[in-house]
C-alpha cells in the first residue's frame, strides 16, 4: 500500500487531509437520465420528472455540475483516481436489476444514451466507470476490489442524490474501512431540506467539506 497518513491501527479521526496519492473522487449517478442538458431545461421550467423537482434541476445545473468540473480538474491535477459509477442494467430487460430498482422501475438499457455520463463531467479517456442496478455503489459493483488493487484509502465522494445513492455508499464506505470526504455543495437530492438532512446523517460517517475547502487542501497537496 502506498505510504500515507492513513494507518488503520492507530488512526482516531476521520478529519484527515487528503493524500493525492491514495484518493479516488467518486462520481454517483451524474447521467443523462436525470442530468442532461434538455432534463435540466425541462425541470427548470417546472416540467419535472418524479420524483425529482424543479430544486433538483436548478441545484444540478446553477451550484453541482460547475463544482464537479472544478474538482475533477483538480483531482486529476493532483494525480488522484476519478472513478465513475452509473446507473445501467446489463441485460435488455433489466432482469439483472436489484429488487428495489425493479420495484422503483429503474431501468436503463445497456448502451442506452440516459445511461452514460453528462458530457460536462464526462470521464476522460482512462478513467474508470462502473455500472450498478441497485442503489450503493458498493453493493452493486467490484468498486471496493478495485480500490484495493489501486491502494486507495480515501474517498472524496459526488453526485446524486444525495439521501440516497450518495448516502448508501458513503455509509457502505466508511463501514468497510474507507476515510470519506462528502462535498456538500457538488451533490444534490430533491429538497434543501433532505439535503441537509442526508449531510447531518453523513457527518457520524465521513467528513462534510465544501468544494472550496478540498480545492485549497488539493493546491496545498
Amino acid at each position: 500500500m502506498p505510504d500515507s497518513a492513513f494507518d488503520p491501527r492507530t488512526i482516531r479521526s476521520r478529519h484527515l487531509p487528503l493524500d493525492p496519492g491514495v484518493t479516488a473522487l467518486i462520481s454517483i449517478d451524474m447521467q443523462n437520465a436525470d442530468c442532461s442538458p434538455d432534463m435540466l431545461a425541462e425541470g427548470r421550467a417546472g416540467r419535472v420528472k418524479p420524483p425529482r423537482t424543479v430544486h433538483f434541476y436548478e441545484t444540478v445545473a446553477d451550484l453541482v455540475i460547475p463544482n464537479q468540473q472544478r474538482l475533477h480538474a483538480a483531482i486529476r491535477a493532483a494525480g488522484a483516481e476519478t472513478i465513475y459509477v452509473a446507473i445501467e442494467s446489463l441485460t435488455n430487460d433489466g432482469r439483472d436489476r436489484g429488487i428495489d430498482h425493479k420495484v422503483s422501475d429503474i431501468h436503463l438499457p445497456p448502451g442506452s444514451p440516459e445511461a452514460q455520463v453528462i458530457d460536462a463531467v464526462a470521464p476522460a479517456p482512462d478513467d474508470i466507470v462502473l455500472k450498478k442496478t441497485a442503489s450503493g455503489a458498493f453493493g452493486a459493483t467490484n468498486l471496493d476490489y478495485i480500490l484495493r488493487n489501486l491502494g486507495i484509502t480515501q474517498l472524496v465522494v459526488v453526485g446524486v442524490v444525495t439521501h440516497q445513492c450518495v448516502e448508501n455508499t458513503v455509509r457502505q464506505g466508511a463501514d468497510i474501512g474507507y476515510l470519506v470526504t462528502v462535498i456538500s455543495d457538488a451533490c444534490a437530492t430533491d429538497s434543501p431540506e433532505q439535503h441537509q438532512a442526508a449531510l447531518s446523517a453523513m457527518s457520524g460517517y465521513a467528513r462534510i467539506c465544501t468544494t472550496a475547502e478540498i480545492l485549497a487542501e488539493l493546491g496545498a497537496a
